[in-house]
């Protein structure tokens, strides 16, 4: 059959995240290989423009809409510009519709795609949303006994998970990026899933870029500044490095979030230069001399393959999807424990030979990891959907 026609929806798009990262990647992908593809995304203008192959349906949050996170929002009043779509869509005569999360986007592709035309879905698992949820719900109820807080904390994380699943199984095929989640939802809404890995930019990010060496070791943390990534965790890992006598370090902590202060409150050296893009950014990691990366609740890891591209090996929790890109031993070390992940930190510091080696190995893995083998993979899934359909109608 001819290459489908796509219409993919997606929450965040211009934002510093891994699923805007994803989402433009997957519009760049299309528009370089002349795919029919809509993107519905947000943007600062209510719009339609064209590029390529590839249709923009540009929607603007209205006033009202709600801060989930710096630069994430949910807008109620989304479905006031289902008119516009509605039309856009009829256009471009989609043969499947993807979103990419129960987001205020996304649930307008639902809408429309089940409700009015019928169509087969595809939807990506790009967030935990339960882990988020229990972590700030557990930090905000700090003051309760472990007693009364953990049974709430726990009991919250179980019911945004079956929330969540009840979403998905909406669904005809599904994406994760890691292979416990396509576990969990194989196991939790009974439909085909597919791993969906993320690419890297090795044009972009390598270790030529480094332009300091001045003899103090650089730890390195690019992510959104936030509980849920654990960044608390920093101030403890410095006090570990202190305390073991390290060579001289210095933190360069890359991002935005509710805990940026904090940390340039609490870390005794430490850069925290807020959001930084493009050559800046690829500066930024080879600059770096070990990746910290203490978050248990990334799906993927982005981060650490930008960093792995960049010759800088990597120390990860074993919660999380970092610790399936990191090759324990080779590219990087996975901690058990924090103290764990202290005590690796240190071996790094003081090992150049190590850093060298792990770094070699890092870029090395990094170069295999293309976006195009990314997309051909989930045009993969969409192909086993309609063809089965296609099959049954016959």
């Amino acid at each position: 059959m001819p290459v489908p026609r796509i219409a993919f929806f997606t929450d965040t798009f211009q934002q510093i995240n891994g699923v805007a990262l994803t989402s433009r990647m997957f519009v760049e992908y299309a528009r370089r290989h002349e795919l029919p593809f809509l993107v519905v995304r947000q943007g600062d203008t209510t719009e339609v423009c064209q590029d390529g192959s590839v249709t923009h349906v540009q929607l603007k949050r209205g006033m009202f809409s709600v801060t989930l996170d710096k630069g994430l929002l949910y807008d109620p009043g989304m479905m006031r510009h289902v008119g516009l779509v509605r039309r856009e869509l009829a256009r471009f005569g989609p043969d499947m519709v993807h979103v990419v999360s129960p987001g205020d986007i996304s649930t307008l592709g639902l809408w429309l795609a089940k409700k009015e035309n019928q169509l087969p879905m595809a939807m990506s698992w790009h967030t935990n949303l339960h882990e988020f949820g229990a972590r700030r719900l557990d930090r905000s109820m700090g003051w309760l006994p472990d007693s009364v807080r953990g049974p709430m904390v726990r009991g919250t994380e179980a019911s945004i998970l079956a929330a969540c699943l009840k979403f998905y199984t909406l669904s005809d095929v599904l994406y994760a990026p890691n292979d416990e989640l396509v576990e969990l939802l194989e196991k939790g809404t009974g439909k085909p899933v597919y791993l969906m890995k993320r690419g890297i930019d090795t044009a972009m990010f390598r270790p030529q870029n480094r332009t300091v060496n001045d003899g103090i070791l650089r730890l390195g943390y690019v992510g959104r500044i936030t509980p849920e990534k654990s960044v608390r965790f920093l101030k403890k890992l410095e006090e570990g490095l202190l305390a073991a006598r390290v060579p001289p370090f210095r933190f360069l902590i890359i991002g935005d979030g509710s805990e940026r202060e904090w940390l340039q409150r609490e870390l005794r050296s430490a850069d925290v230069p807020g959001i930084r893009r493009g050559a800046d950014l690829a500066e930024d990691y080879a600059n770096m001399d070990v990746f910290v990366f203490p978050s248990r609740t990334d799906t993927f890891g982005n981060v650490v393959q930008e960093a792995f591209a960049s010759g800088i090996p990597a120390v990860v929790t074993d919660g999380g999807g970092p610790k399936f890109i990191v090759r324990d031993g080779k590219s990087g070390f996975v901690a058990s424990s924090e103290e764990h992940f202290i005590a690796l930190t240190v071996e790094l510091l003081r090992d150049a030979d190590l850093r060298a080696r792990m770094g070699a190995a890092a870029v090395k893995q990094a170069a295999g990891e293309s976006w195009d083998m990314v997309f051909r993979r989930v045009y993969d899934g969409y192909m086993s959907i309609l063809e089965t359909g296609s099959e049954a109608g016959d």
